[in-house]
């Protein structure tokens, strides 16, 4: 489902500001994996995202999603291949607008707009059904204001948008980061349940290795812009936090562990 090949980025290439932030990344998802992306600050998990997301060009690689190419296509034409959710909480809702609107919307998207009514009673009650995944009552809640609700709500509603049309891959950016530890895990349960009743293929950057080990089917840990250690299986289920640190360092060669890294 996503095939990205060597890829490169350099950031202010040819200034006493040059960064490389990716160095020849390759990364192979199959249809229904669950990726989790973990790494201190600056190994490249925000910059692999927004490469496949096309935030950016990359100056070497390519890029597939579902068998097409998009290397070259601009962020707005990747979209249709792509649901992602960031970490700011007020992000991927419309504030202003009523939940059940702002479901619409993402319902919507990419069609044609006409001049029917606007919500159903059929779609008002698939809304409420699917809302009840999330298991914060919003299900009851259709006609309130977006921007009523708390940053985990909206984080959740969002999660649920993103995946309305079942994309073809998800992109999950420190979805949690913001929220307070008790919200964290329920949008986090909220994030398996969705990803595993649709077989979403799904990215998911964190900075917490517990819920690295935890979610998905599959670990990646980053370091200088390269994909460090890649474990799936039996291997991931079994891994400790201590017993993915020692990995970490044989694989680099380093004892180093970014302190936002260690303390999430």
């Amino acid at each position: 489902m996503l095939d990205v090949k060597n890829i490169c980025k350099t950031f202010n290439p040819g200034t006493v500001n040059e960064k490389t932030a990716l160095r020849g990344v390759s990364l192979h998802l199959d249809d229904g994996d669950f990726v989790t992306v973990i790494g201190g600050n600056g190994a490249g998990k925000s910059t692999l995202l927004n490469a496949v997301a096309g935030v950016w060009p990359v100056d070497a690689g390519s890029i597939s999603i579902g068998g097409t190419d998009v290397t070259h296509l601009p962020e707005h034409k990747r979209a249709k291949h792509i649901g992602r959710v960031f970490q700011d909480p007020m992000m991927g809702t419309a504030a202003t607008m009523q939940i059940e609107e702002n479901m619409a919307l993402a319902a919507r998207r990419g069609r044609r707009r006409t001049l029917r009514a606007g919500i159903t009673k059929d779609e008002r009650d698939h809304y409420r059904e699917l809302l009840k995944i999330l298991d914060l009552g919003l299900e009851d809640r259709l006609t309130s204001k977006v921007g009523l609700l708390s940053g985990g709500q909206r984080q959740a509603l969002t999660l649920l948008m993103a995946t309305l049309q079942k994309p073809q891959l998800l992109l999950l950016d420190e979805h949690t980061a913001a929220l307070d530890p008790k919200t964290a895990a329920k949008v986090l349960d909220a994030t398996e349940r969705i990803v595993q009743k649709d077989r979403l293929t799904t990215l998911m950057i964190t900075h917490n290795m517990k819920d690295a080990i935890v979610h998905g089917n599959r670990l990646i840990m980053m370091y200088e812009g390269n994909v460090a250690l890649d474990i799936s299986g039996e291997d991931k289920k079994k891994l400790t936090v201590e017993q993915l640190l020692a990995k970490f360092g044989q694989a680099t060669g380093s004892d180093e562990a970014d302190d936002k890294l260690l303390l999430g």
